[in-house]
């Protein structure tokens, strides 16, 4: 398995820590996104930050 797949995979897994719901990985803004929660939690230096005073607020 490649090291791509497998971070892939990992980041697929996780979920919100908000809502309990599923994130959706948004690799060219290098996020992971809580439609429910309406969040987008950053992902620095391959580390995702599941923190939601960390993460930006969007807007449906």
């Amino acid at each position: 398995m490649t090291d791509a797949l497998y971070d892939r995979r990992m980041l697929e897994a996780l979920i919100c820590p908000v809502t309990q719901g599923p994130l959706d990985y948004d690799a060219a803004a290098g996020e992971l996104i809580s439609r429910r929660a309406s969040l987008a939690y950053p992902i620095r230096d391959g580390i995702p930050i599941m923190l939601a005073d960390e993460a930006r607020k969007i807007e449906d």
